[in-house]
């Protein structure tokens, strides 16, 4: 506890002797040695909110599936908190204000600070939640590693950037929109940041009612030790804090770390030295042909991938008959590889988009601007433009032919603009360049040979179309459903509204898609089957009104522009007949159907009305029923040899009606899920589905190879990211019902945030220069070594 509780004394010591920016203006204008004093004091008694020096806990600390105590170390108490995490997916310890709220509003620049280590055995993320009094809430996380203590802050108010003093102008730090998911430290410490995850930046100081630390979802318990809860001023902000933050390479500038390249003559080396251990993509001894297991029982052989339950477990079987497990990794392609450089051109010289369009912006490849638009190019931020330490000078540069263009964003600064892809120009420096990108070829042909080092047994969704014919290693091919047709909306739309799917140009779009896929896959036997579409927002688990909002807001539309509420409509006439036989079941008073239609009624749910909250389900599932029954009837058509993969659920937006919807027609249930790894309660729904499951994404991440945000899950190390992973694997190998996991991704996210909405995530098997991190390298090839065997070990002797 020595660095931290020395870092306090040196605060409260500076508290005594300036005035502090997080002061209100007129607190600042003191006139009298007196009337400073007095607010001295003050401020000392409103810093601290708990340091745990007394004799017990303080009742404004509560817990849920924890345990606490006061411990001494060095001489002081702090309050140590043991996470009852394997065995509760969630679990916390709160503190509240002793009155009802904290009323922090006379500050402008201030953070909530905590020193915090760790005692236990495995590093521990830890989910920040603070709550104020108008029901909003912010959550950041961070990673704390094994070890003694260091102090943690989160950003409450401020920095300003220049503007009056009010801290909820854009020119404050905490609204400023870099362009990145999370920022650098705005000025220099040894302290650490909590990470922005989503929620609220500008929280009603004047009402905070809660402070939660959380531990969720989560294979193993977790200890840490908290001290000194307080709240701490900002330092000096340092105005350079985004300027020159990625090098030549896209790297990192302001950290070394292991795989950091500095030269050129580095750059290559590395790659001779990795070309020749890879020793063209020898594979792991005991697979098949199509990376299935050799050393298995040989079932059927079809000529293509198929499913089938062995014994109570869920399997692949491979076009040859062998058991196979899908192992991957996703986004093998160059589409969310650019950065946005503050740069644009007039709109008048860029190729527009048109309805006819298959592919969304952010799938799409580097996408450059056309040579007649480049002389129009002009600067439209300075702050995206100085984060770079280079960037070609102009589009005669050698490696200017890595510039692009995006024409939409998700979220972010920019809404279009110039991007440039590091990433190719690095692959141009190691493989040179003879035809315009020719360096792909010797790229495509050194992932291939990685991935069968490494042990995968396939690739993951989002590859490039150029791996479709590679006859090395499966695939999955994918597609997204885009175009004019009419929307229904679930009331949080995180990705976009949902198609209505009774629109016949939903059905349309969908055939132009799946024929395009059909034509690139080629009836290949190495497509193991289809992904369509992605995340949808079919709603989230936080209530059955969160669950079911796409029944909620489509039933106030008015049929007439809605084919879903159409469809609404006439099950409720079937099921109900008399309107009023509805209204008995759901405690209204909608005068007619023609009312029901027009959509002039309250659909609001009542969460005690168990008639209503069986009806909205079953619609749901209708509407779902309706969306992969097109999907599968068109795959049927065009892909009848492949496996219908489903939409990779995200686990925030699984509606169960939705779910169950998809068995009829999917032939494995997707999920993208960014935890630890499975825990028993979430998904012990699989038993009833008992279909054949897959993990679509998942990651891991880490701050110390100099990423401001390490991605959805935080690792304190390269070694302790790889060591997650692999305690990630086990728990999807060991489940019945799940045929497989693919990581997401395969490189890093700019350092400077993808174009589309500003991820910058460490979550890559390999770096911006395409060096590989050693340490998950290692862990794959440890991990895919001993695959079958764990998965399917009883299985050996059956011939």
């Amino acid at each position: 506890m020595k660095g931290p509780r020395c870092n306090l004394a040196k605060l409260r010591q500076v508290i005594q002797i300036s005035a502090f920016s997080i002061l209100s203006t007129a607190l600042v204008a003191c006139q009298s040695s007196e009337t400073t004093a007095k607010v001295e004091k003050e401020i000392k008694k409103e810093q601290i909110l708990f340091d745990f020096e007394n004799t017990s806990i303080p009742l404004q600390v509560k817990t849920a599936n924890a345990k606490t105590e006061l411990t001494d170390q060095n001489g002081s108490k702090a309050l140590n908190v043991k996470f009852n995490s394997a065995k509760h997916e969630w679990t916390s310890v709160d503190f509240v204000p002793e009155n009802g709220v904290w009323d922090w509003s006379k500050y402008k620049s201030f953070s909530i600070a905590f020193d915090i280590s760790n005692q236990g055995q495995y590093s521990t993320q830890l989910f920040l939640n603070v709550y104020d009094k108008n029901g909003q809430v912010y959550t950041r996380s961070v990673n704390v590693p094994v070890g003694d203590a260091k102090t943690y802050y989160s950003k409450m108010a401020g920095h300003d950037l220049g503007s009056p003093n009010n801290a909820h102008s854009e020119k404050v730090e905490l609204n400023l929109s870099s362009g990145l998911r999370s920022n650098p430290e705005t000025w220099d410490t040894d302290d650490v940041q909590f990470i922005w995850m989503w929620g609220n930046k500008n929280l009603d100081t004047s009402g905070i009612k809660r402070i939660s630390l959380s531990v969720q979802y989560n294979l193993h318990d977790k200890e840490v030790t908290i001290d000194n809860v307080r709240l701490m001023p900002h330092p000096k902000m340092n105005p350079d804090y985004l300027k020159h933050i990625v090098d030549k390479f896209g790297q990192p500038t302001r950290l070394e770390y292991e795989e950091k390249i500095h030269s050129m003559d580095e750059l290559l080396a590395v790659k001779d030295k990795e070309i020749k251990r890879l020793n063209n993509g020898e594979k792991i001894a005991d697979r098949s042909k199509f990376s299935g297991w050799k050393s298995g029982p040989k079932l059927e052989a079809t000529g293509y991938f198929r499913t089938e339950k062995v014994g109570e477990k869920w399997s692949l079987v491979d076009p040859e008959g062998y058991l196979y497990f899908t192992t991957g990794i996703d986004n093998v392609r160059m589409s969310n590889a650019t950065t946005l450089t503050g740069y644009d051109f007039d709109q008048a010289a860029i190729n527009k988009r048109t309805s006819s369009d298959v592919t969304p912006e952010d799938s799409q490849g580097l996408n450059p601007p056309p040579k007649s638009a480049t002389g129009t190019r002009h600067l439209v931020s300075e702050t995206r433009a100085d984060m770079f330490e280079w960037l070609p000078e102009d589009y005669d540069h050698p490696l200017a032919n890595n510039f692009g263009y995006r024409r939409s964003a998700h979220s972010g600064p920019l809404q279009k603009g110039e991007v440039f892809s590091f990433y190719m120009a690095n692959l141009e420096r190691k493989y040179g360049e003879t035809t315009p990108y020719s360096y792909l070829n010797d790229w495509s042909k050194v992932t291939v040979d990685r991935m069968l080092s490494w042990g995968f047994t396939s690739f993951g969704n989002w590859i490039d179309p150029m791996y479709y014919d590679n006859d090395r290693i499966p695939y999955f091919a994918n597609g997204w459903i885009i175009g004019d047709f009419k929307t229904v909306s679930s009331g949080n739309d995180f990705w976009g509204g949902l198609p209505d799917v009774f629109d016949p140009l939903f059905a349309e779009r969908a055939e132009v898609t799946i024929k395009q896929i059909a034509k690139e896959v080629d009836n290949s036997p190495w497509c193991v089957g289809v992904f369509i579409d992605n995340e949808k927002s079919w709603g989230r688990p936080e209530s059955k009104v969160t669950e079911l909002g796409i029944v909620i807001h489509t039933l106030t539309r008015d049929g007439k522009q809605s084919p879903t509420k159409n469809m609404f409509t006439e099950k409720m006439k079937a099921k109900y007949g008399d309107i009023s036989k509805l209204n008995q079941a759901w405690n209204l008073s909608i005068p007619s159907w023609d009312i029901f239609q027009k959509g002039g009624f309250n659909s609001k749910l009542d969460t005690n009305n168990k008639a209503q909250i069986a009806d909205y389900s079953q619609l749901l599932y209708e509407y779902a029923s309706e969306y992969f029954r097109i999907v599968d009837t068109t795959l049927e058509k065009y892909l009848p040899n492949h496996l219908y993969m489903g939409v990779r659920f995200a686990d925030w937006g699984m509606p169960m009606p939705v779910v169950q919807a998809s068995k009829k027609y999917v032939d494995v249930v997707s999920f993208n899920l960014y935890k630890e790894g499975l825990t028993p309660k979430k998904w012990k729904f699989l038993e009833e589905l008992d279909m054949p499951t897959v993990i679509g994404e998942f990651h891991m991440g880490t701050t110390a190879s100099g990423f401001f945000h390490p991605g959805l899950i935080h690792a304190a190390t390269q070694e302790d990211r790889a060591r997650m992973y692999k305690d990630y694997m086990h728990s999807i190998i060991d489940n019945n019902y799940f045929i497989g996991a693919h990581w997401f991704q395969y490189l890093d996210s700019p350092i400077t945030g993808r174009a589309y909405d500003g991820e910058n995530y460490n979550v890559g098997f390999v770096s911006v220069t395409d060096i590989p991190y050693n340490a998950m390298v290692k862990a794959a090839r440890e991990l895919h070594t001993e695959l079958y065997e764990r998965r399917f070990g009883d299985l050996k002797q059956e011939k």
